[in-house]
């Protein structure tokens, strides 16, 4: 049953390690857009409301996201009933984006509020947990896709390795002239 098994956590493994990619990497991304909206204002008085309110209102402010991305989602299933498959994938990778990106945001803001909770500490440190195992799921298989791409890619460079030795300062003269060489013998030989 485990060996059944295996794949389904390597599946969720790699499903949690696109999220955390996902996650590490919109946050800063969501962070110059949000610096590029000229919101100065609006944002420090976000911080400051956050900054006051206690960490069960805090959660609130952090679930607001999925609440508010909830209706497309669900536009997205409705499109892809309707038979419109790239309009819904286009859909949800946008609620996805988005989701991510504001979350990352606010949970950057609220992380403070959010960790005074116990519950919410142990998850997030579950989270975390989760997150290594993840890596340790999936390093294997990534060790052994890399020592096969190093045996597919290793003969092609060794080959142009002996190509570009042809193209030498010293070699390149001689290599030149076989080549005009061989383009005489070719004409001469059409011209007959």
């Amino acid at each position: 049953m485990r060996r059944w098994l295996r794949p389904l956590w390597i599946v969720l493994a790699l499903v949690f390690l696109l999220e955390a990619w996902l996650w590490d990497h919109l946050e800063p991304i969501v962070a110059r857009a949000v610096n590029l909206v000229p919101w100065g204002r609006i944002k420090a008085r976000l911080v400051q409301l956050i900054e006051r309110l206690p960490p069960w209102a805090t959660l609130i402010v952090f679930v607001v996201p999925i609440v508010v991305l909830f209706p497309i989602k669900l536009a997205g299933l409705w499109l892809l009933a309707r038979g419109h498959w790239l309009v819904a994938l286009a859909t949800f990778m946008l609620a996805k984006l988005i989701g991510l990106g504001i979350t990352a945001f606010i949970f950057d803001v609220t992380r403070d509020k959010l960790l005074q909770m116990a519950w919410f500490r142990r998850l997030y440190e579950w989270v975390l947990w989760l997150r290594g195992w993840a890596h340790d799921q999936v390093e294997p298989i990534k060790q052994r896709l890399r020592g096969w791409a190093h045996d597919l890619v290793e003969p092609v460079r060794q080959r142009l390795r002996s190509y570009l030795w042809l193209l030498k300062p010293r070699r390149a003269g001689r290599f030149l002239r076989r080549l005009a060489r061989i383009r005489r013998r070719m004409r001469a030989r059409t011209a007959l």
